[in-house]
């Protein structure tokens, strides 16, 4: 009987160096790209490749000239080598919090410019509770940051939200609202008694996810009625990238009302319109249910969602 693919030559054969490998593949465009990833050379990483195929018997990279892609079985050992990674890069974590004074590390992923005095308040009273808790905060797309948390190398994030993963759970943090606006160099700034017609035809810039079938659907369609042309010639999927844009005059561009507020103040934004329908966007916090947490991180997790729990959306929203 062939047991090539059986779950016991798998795990005794199982070699967490090519899942790794294949980890990387995974995320990158090629087998130079990877092996550059690796600090590994081209044939080392083709080679992992070939082996890992060999214990699973499966193909899991389609490799042709211009195409490199995963076969469904490569999709399948993706996930699940993510959530294996994660519960490696868990490990000394792990151990540290049990046995020395330490209460933990706390690695977070957020979204781009994530403005929230709920969550501010929330840190400062964790901080101040476990001082020797030790923290890390990676800003990703928000795409991204789920990743992170699906792999369990994050202990939760904090992003935008469009399809959910039903092996994660989500809470709604905030609501902000987005309008748009201009910078200095541009036609329409200080212009006031302004109408949609007179965006019509305009160059815009916005976030990577400004798509219908995407996170900030709400802003497409707000794009869509003010009736700016079709082209958006810059993006970013860093808020802090879309403000430099649409300041530099590249183009009008789509921000929160709340994070844009002081900018307006200081004279480096001018909101346009529509002033009365402006595109609500709502911002989550996700966590992995099947993460083993450390305290430190089971503490404000737990902090933050008791919070929002008591605290009513409308003053979770700003304008």
């Amino acid at each position: 009987m062939d047991d090539r693919n059986s779950p016991e030559r798998i795990m005794r054969e199982m070699d967490w160096n090519l899942l790794r490998t294949f980890v990387t593949l995974a995320q990158s465009s090629s087998v130079t790209d990877a092996a550059h990833r690796l600090r590994l050379t081209q044939p080392s990483v083709s080679t992992a490749l070939k082996r890992l195929e060999e214990r699973v018997g499966k193909r899991l990279i389609h490799r042709t000239p211009g195409h490199f892609a995963l076969t469904e079985a490569g999709e399948v050992l993706y996930r699940e080598a993510l959530d294996i990674q994660g519960s490696i890069l868990r490990l000394s974590t792990l151990m540290r919090d049990m046995t020395d004074e330490v209460t933990g590390h706390v690695r977070l992923s957020l979204a781009s410019h994530v403005i929230c005095p709920l969550f501010d308040q929330v840190l400062a009273e964790f901080h101040a509770e476990n001082p020797r808790a030790t923290l890390a905060i990676e800003v990703h797309s928000s795409a991204q940051a789920i990743e992170t948390v699906s792999a369990r190398s994050a202990s939760f994030a904090i992003c935008l939200v469009h399809q959910r993963n039903p092996k994660l759970e989500y809470m709604r943090l905030y609501r902000e609202f987005f309008g748009l606006f201009c910078g200095p160099r541009h036609a329409l700034f200080g212009q006031r008694d302004l109408t949609r017609a007179d965006l019509a035809g305009r160059s815009a810039v916005s976030f990577e996810t400004d798509r219908l079938q995407d996170a900030l659907k709400p802003v497409t369609l707000m794009r869509a009625q003010a009736e700016l042309g079709d082209q958006i010639i810059a993006t970013s999927s860093h808020l802090e990238e879309v403000r430099r844009m649409i300041i530099a005059g590249i183009g009008v561009g789509p921000l929160p009302l709340h994070v844009a507020e002081r900018d307006v103040r200081d004279g480096l934004l001018w909101q346009l319109p529509p002033y009365d329908q402006t595109a609500a966007v709502d911002v989550h916090v996700v966590w992995n249910p099947r993460a083993v947490l450390n305290r430190a991180e089971q503490s404000l997790l737990d902090r933050l969602l008791a919070r929002i729990d008591e605290t009513p959306i409308e003053e979770r929203t700003y304008r």
